[in-house]
C-alpha cells in the first residue's frame, strides 16, 4: 500500500555531509508520519529520525541531535534528511520507513536501504 525508495548514500570522509531522500507512493503516503532507521554491521536495527505529516513535530535520537536535519515535501511525498559532521560511527545502511508518530516512532512500512560509510 505504501512504497518507499531511498537514495542519496555513499562514501565520504569524516566530517562530510550527505542527504539521503525518499519518495513515497500508494494510498496515504502523503500524509503518514515518516522517518529513518540505520543498521551498522553486527549491530540491531536502530531509531535516527520521525516527522509528522505537518512537519511540526520532529524527533532525533541523542547521537545525531544537531547534526542531522529531517525535513519533508509533501506534494512530492519525499522525505530529506540533511547529515552533516558525518563520523565513522554514522556508518550503516539507513532505511527510510513509513508509520505512526506520538511520543516515538512506529514504523510499519520500510524502503530498500542505502548505503552511508563514513571514513576516517
Amino acid at each position: 500500500q505504501v512504497q518507499l525508495v531511498e537514495s542519496g548514500g555513499g562514501l565520504v570522509q569524516a566530517g562530510d555531509s550527505l542527504r539521503p531522500s525518499c519518495a513515497a507512493s500508494g494510498r496515504t503516503s502523503s500524509s503518514v508520519p515518516m522517518g529513518w532507521f540505520r543498521q551498522a554491521p553486527g549491530k540491531e536495527r536502530e531509531f535516527v529520525a520521525a516527522i509528522s505529516w505537518s512537519g511540526g513535530h520532529i524527533l532525533y535520537v541523542d547521537s545525531v541531535k544537531g547534526r542531522f536535519t529531517l525535513s519533508r515535501a509533501n506534494a512530492k511525498n519525499m522525505v530529506y534528511l540533511q547529515m552533516n559532521s558525518l563520523k565513522p560511527a554514522d556508518t550503516a545502511v539507513y532505511y527510510c520507513a513509513a508509520g505512526s508518530l506520538s511520543d516515538h516512532f512506529r514504523p510499519a512500512y520500510w524502503g530498500q536501504g542505502t548505503q552511508v560509510t563514513v571514513s576516517s
